[in-house]
């Protein structure tokens, strides 16, 4: 056999490979040899597998499905381990985000998850505005479509207002899909309704008698408040979970940050600017000046 016919035989290929990996293994983990090889799946581990199975499936594994269960964590196991070995989590921005995200979490579960009523207010005294009950209204509208009544719309609007003012049962106005009526509806649901221009001027009618023409983006309407509420300050006891989620949220974000920032510490961060594009040339030079 030729030596050019050897050199492309596939046995061949595969015995280079076979001794570049083992050469790579070596290298980078010169004490995986004498690594533990012992793998010890213990009832606190079985257990672990078979309540996992249970909250799946709502009943506990049988024999042998408990024992497949602990032979696929065993073969995960040793992939894992070899793995690692080789050192395949490297550059692996997957497991690098899922490391970093289980690092959270054990922060994460050292913030407080209950907080006192005293706090709780100072909480709410100290950021109201995300609190602030916003003005409601009840009312009534009726609706009139200027494309339809033309030159004639202030005369019939004013005639259609007068009626109303006098008690008049008629049916007046223009068939719409719009509400004829909001029970305690808020500003925004107004604005969501009418429109932002709508609602900005029935905030300032009067309650009580008919008022129009207002303006929104489906012609004009003739409105009636009924009651209105102004925006206010609730009580704790009314946005209680609303300022419980927050306080809490806010005091798990300082003490992650507290948490990294102490991580950080052990840290000397280089940023170096090596070959790129004249499109981010700049902003890396600029990060490698910042560092």
């Amino acid at each position: 056999m030729s030596p050019r016919r050897i050199l492309r035989e596939p046995l061949l290929h595969f015995l280079v490979l076979g001794a570049l990996l083992f050469w790579l293994y070596g290298t980078l983990n010169h004490d995986a040899l004498n690594a533990p090889d012992e793998i010890v799946v213990d009832r606190a581990r079985i257990e672990s597998i078979a309540a996992q199975f249970q909250r799946s499936w709502q009943r506990p594994p049988t024999t042998t499905e408990l024992q497949g269960l602990i032979d696929t964590w065993v073969r995960e196991e040793v992939y894992y381990r070899e793995g690692l070995a080789l050192r395949l989590d490297r550059d692996d921005a997957v497991v690098r985000r899922r490391v970093a995200q289980k690092l959270t979490d054990l922060a994460d579960a050292q913030a407080p998850t209950e907080a006192s009523d005293s706090e709780l207010q100072a909480w709410l005294n100290a950021h109201p505005e995300r609190y602030r009950m916003e003005p409601r209204f009840a009312l009534h509208q009726v609706y009139f479509n200027p494309e339809r009544h033309g030159g004639r719309l202030d005369a019939e609007v004013a005639a259609a207002r007068a009626a109303l003012e006098h008690g008049s049962n008629a049916a007046l106005g223009d068939a719409t899909m719009l509400p004829a009526s909001l029970d305690a509806a808020s500003a925004s649901e107004v604005a969501r309704v009418f429109g932002q221009d709508f609602a900005t001027v029935i905030a300032a009618l009067p309650v009580g008698g008919w008022q129009g023409p207002v303006a929104s983006g489906y012609g004009v309407h003739l409105v009636e408040i009924r009651s209105r509420e102004l925006s206010r300050l609730p009580p704790l006891a009314e946005v209680r979970a609303a300022v419980l989620r927050d306080l809490l949220s806010a005091r798990a974000n300082q003490s992650g940050e507290a948490f990294y920032q102490s991580l950080r510490k052990r840290y000397a961060v280089r940023i170096e600017a090596g070959p790129d594009s004249a499109d981010n040339r700049g902003a890396i030079g600029a990060l490698a000046r910042e560092r």
